[in-house]
């Protein structure tokens, strides 16, 4: 079944009709109401969420990570209740966050974590064992979807707060910015130190890297890069592609939103 809205007369009653033990979600966009989540016969629904709870409960929980930059990150299995992200908690397994990681690659990793403690709380549902611990509400932090402006690249800021926002973006929507008016998404860079002798956004060729970028502290350096419509390159392919001027100016915020 992939019903429109969960909570349904006809969802329900297909639900019913299959007599679940036990219900589980994993990055479930819905919101679940009572009669689903405690439809099952041990009268709960289980969820893997990607942080270690109570921090980061909400829709976008892996770019938010690393956009505060956070040193660690991690998987709850917790039970689903009325509150958003908010109910006791079973498992959680933590880990690092690379100093290189996307959310894509974070995300992966992650999800490889969370099959692994929901089949040991499945496991503990069906013997009896698990135990639920409360959250701390006091400690509780929210990371609510991105916004459309928080992939733009304000050049003005550290090379490496942008640098994080652009792992926070990949694969998806991807960091951007504008070339000569036309939009240009920028998947993987670095962030280079050195004293910045140009505007923020100014472009500089040749050196320590193929590209690099001038900005309020240091210099971004991109890796990948992919303009509308087209593939992701990187950045000497991408040049042979499109010639960029040394000292050309990326656009300026709201060209190619």
């Amino acid at each position: 079944m992939r019903p429109e809205r969960v909570g349904d007369r006809e969802t329900l009653e297909a639900l019913r009709a299959a007599a679940p033990d036990l219900g589980v979600v994993v990055a479930f966009g819905q919101f679940l109401p009572k009669a689903v989540r405690e439809l099952p016969s041990v009268g709960y629904t289980i969820n893997g969420h990607a942080s270690l709870l109570p921090e980061l409960r909400g829709a976008a929980p892996i770019p938010r990570a690393i956009l505060a930059g956070m040193r660690k990150t991690g998987i709850s299995v917790m039970r689903v209740e009325r509150e958003m992200d908010g109910g006791p908690v079973a498992f959680a397994r933590a880990t690092p966050i690379g100093d290189e990681e996307s959310a894509g690659e974070l995300e992966a990793r992650l999800a490889g974590l969370a099959a692994e403690a929901i089949a040991e709380a499945v496991e503990a549902v069906a013997d009896g064992s698990i135990r639920w611990t409360p959250q701390d509400e006091a400690r509780a932090t929210f990371a609510p979807k991105l916004e459309p402006d928080e992939g733009w690249l304000d050049f003005q800021e550290p090379a490496p707060l942008l640098a994080r926002r652009v792992r926070a973006l990949s694969p998806r929507p991807g960091a951007r910015t504008t070339l000569g008016g036309a939009a240009l998404r920028i998947l993987a860079a670095r962030a280079l130190s050195g004293r910045v002798d140009a505007l923020p956004g100014t472009v500089r060729l040749g050196g320590e890297a193929e590209l690099r970028i001038a900005t309020g502290e240091g210099w971004l350096a991109p890796l990948l890069m992919q303009r509308a419509g087209g593939r992701p390159l990187g950045a000497a392919e991408f040049l042979r592609g499109r010639a960029i001027a040394d000292g050309a100016v990326l656009g300026t915020e709201g060209e190619g939103a």
